[in-house]
């Protein structure tokens, strides 16, 4: 953990609290000129590069929306928005940003992935429980996912909830087939973990909210008539090792820090 000497973005009493309930919220980590900038760049990264889709499958889309609002219902996403954007490249290397990991993980910090989440008017899709842990499973607890906020949110457009200090259960198993035997989304049993039972973060155009691949998290769905844009960006020590899922053997940025090599580790190879 970090020391007070350490710190560059949060307070102590940031660190602590991240670190008791798994969560945190710091506001205007992006200035009102740079999230312009990345607003702007999202809307054109929306309307030429993202997959709308009905999103996560499983039978948990039936407790969570009427058989009308499930078929409307759809998710419009895309992964490492860098790719595509100069701006979203500078995001995820900001030194607040940068700056809030070094000081809830330590001075070494590399980047992972990012993921645009956008919850379309109306029927913008809801999020089951689960752990993030689920789609990128990692050998520890050194990972932080951040959501940059495009948008002010609120329970009308489904804000982020967390189940607090949940992330102190370590990895836990995920439903991973419908009753029909269906492969599905990874979501946690609906009879065993309930929105009803999380804390609400909403947070205003510009903030952070960062918490742990561990902690359990959902989302109610959107009824506004405007969407609500969200980029997930994900952070880890580099020697908390990933086991499998999204972005497994691909090297990213170290961001903050240095890499160390442990025992016969080989460098990256340069071939595809």
């Amino acid at each position: 953990m970090a020391s007070v000497q350490q710190l560059n973005t949060i307070s102590q009493t940031d660190v602590d609290f991240f670190w008791e309930h798994g969560y945190l919220r710091i506001p205007q980590v992006f200035t009102p000129d740079e999230i312009d900038e990345l607003s702007d760049e999202m809307d054109r990264l929306m309307e030429e590069w993202a997959m709308r889709d009905a999103g996560w499958s499983g039978d948990w889309r039936r407790e969570y929306m009427d058989e009308a609002t499930e078929k409307a219902s759809q998710l419009w996403a895309m992964h490492d928005l860098w790719y595509y954007s100069a701006a979203w490249m500078r995001s995820v290397t900001h030194p607040r940003l940068v700056g809030a990991m070094v000081d809830l993980l330590g001075p070494d910090v590399e980047l992972h992935h990012s993921t645009m989440h956008v919850k379309p008017p109306e029927t913008g899709h809801p999020f089951p429980m689960h752990q993030d842990n689920a789609f990128y499973q990692h050998t520890d607890n050194r990972y932080i996912d951040t959501l940059v906020h495009l948008d002010d949110t609120c329970h009308e457009n489904g804000e982020i909830r967390f189940m607090d200090g949940s992330f102190r259960l370590g990895p836990l198993s995920h439903v991973l087939k419908t009753r029909d035997g269906d492969e599905c989304t990874p979501h946690l049993p609906t009879d065993q973990y309930s929105l009803a039972d999380t804390v609400a973060v909403p947070a205003k155009r510009g903030d952070l909210v960062c918490f742990n691949i561990f902690e359990i998290h959902g989302s109610h769905i959107n009824t506004t008539d405007v969407p609500r844009r969200l980029v997930r960006v994900g952070y880890r020590h580099p020697e908390n090792m990933q086991i499998c899922g999204q972005s497994h053997n691909r090297p990213s940025w170290i961001v903050a820090g240095q890499r160390h090599c442990i025992g016969d580790q080989q460098g990256f190879s340069t071939e595809v």
